[in-house]
């Protein structure tokens, strides 16, 4: 075992997201290697919150943005001194470089990038922050120690977006799968539509925003149903929620389309599913999708940047279709409905097993 270090990792909140889950994991693992680790949150919230293990410290920066919370952690840095911080998320990225470098402290600053910054649209409202964040992001993968992205094809995409040097960028996939997640994915669902099988059950899973068009889904699902009987369940929370219940009452899907919301144990659902179906616009490295696969569930996916393709080898354990076309969705559905046999799970998931992932990031905290 490597000597027992302090390792700090910075997140605005414990919300239901990729990027947290991710996170969460690798305090986890960074736990069970032996070390001491603080999970800084601007705020202290989320539903993830009820998941820290603990022997993982939770530090509070009570902030109301993250932005605000750059003394705080400053001060988090002079007093509790770890030898590495580890942050995600742009606005934490910034504020982390910032931190350690007034703090004047000798802590190894690591930050990750998690999503594909070309693809992913920004929110209306924050056009004014969408304009000086790029060359702030730029400024902090400059001066922190190392630079991580969750996939090829993030990486590429940021450094040609902000013009990086070659070499700056590192790849680490992320820490997805281990014992626990085969283990709590074959626990019932507690879904009477999986528990109870009567027809196919495709499954959806993410934040209810544009980014992941659901409502693309929900048209290929459509189209199904004219075929065959079948249900469909997505699961997540957002703020398309209101705009996704008219859809599908507008095509009369009610009785076929749950929206159960966040849910503690995702892999039950996954497990018993007979399709998981990614129908996002774009991604970083789209967790699910390998949750699905180790899972045992056969899977379908839009060939959305970043992420998709690199899981999928190309297709091989899964087709991939043109992003927001309904239509090959629906057959790409179709067909791997009526198909036999499912992906080989071991071989599709061996570069996301959790301890071969954290020592990667280990290696450079």
């Amino acid at each position: 075992m490597m000597n027992r270090k302090k390792v700090a990792l910075f997140l605005p909140s414990l919300a239901g997201g990729g990027a947290e889950r991710i996170m969460l994991s690798l305090a986890e693992e960074f736990v069970q290697s032996g070390h001491e680790v603080d999970l800084v949150l601007a705020k202290a919230e989320g539903p993830y919150m009820a998941h820290v293990l603990p022997d993982i410290h939770i530090v509070d920066m009570n902030s109301p943005r993250v932005l605000f919370s750059l003394f705080p952690l400053v001060r988090y840095l002079k007093v509790h001194r770890p030898q590495s911080i580890l942050s995600a998320l742009d606005h934490a990225n910034v504020v982390a470089v910032l931190a350690s470098m007034l703090a004047r402290m000798k802590t190894k600053t690591v930050v990750s990038i998690h999503s594909n910054m070309t693809h992913t649209p920004s929110v209306p409202s924050r056009r004014l922050i969408s304009k000086w964040l790029p060359p702030l992001v730029k400024w902090s993968f400059m001066k922190a120690d190392h630079v991580v992205a969750v996939s090829q094809g993030v990486s590429e995409d940021a450094a040609a977006k902000l013009k990086l040097p070659e070499g700056r960028i590192q790849v680490i996939y992320n820490p997805v799968v281990d014992e626990e997640l085969i283990a709590r994915s074959k626990k019932p669902a507690g879904h009477p539509w999986l528990d109870k099988k009567e027809v196919p059950v495709l499954l959806g899973t993410g934040r209810l925003s544009p980014v992941k068009d659901f409502p693309n889904l929900i048209r290929a699902f459509a189209r199904l149903r004219e075929e065959r009987p079948a249900k469909l369940i997505i699961l997540g929370e957002g703020e398309q929620r209101e705009e996704l219940e008219k859809l599908i009452q507008s095509m009369g899907l009610e009785q076929d389309i749950d929206l159960p919301g966040f849910v503690s144990n995702p892999y039950a659902y996954m497990n018993k599913a007979d399709l998981f179906v990614l129908s996002s616009r774009a991604e970083g490295l789209p967790t699910v999708l390998i949750e699905a696969l180790a899972s045992g569930t056969k899977v379908v996916s839009t060939d959305c940047p970043s992420g998709p393709k690199e899981i999928l080898k190309e297709g091989k354990y899964g087709p991939l279709v043109p992003v927001g076309d309904s239509e090959a969705l629906f057959q790409a559905i179709r067909s791997v409905l009526d198909k036999a046999g499912l992906p080989k799970k071991e071989e599709a998931c061996q570069p996301y097993v959790k301890h071969h992932v954290s020592r990667q990031y280990l290696e450079i905290l």
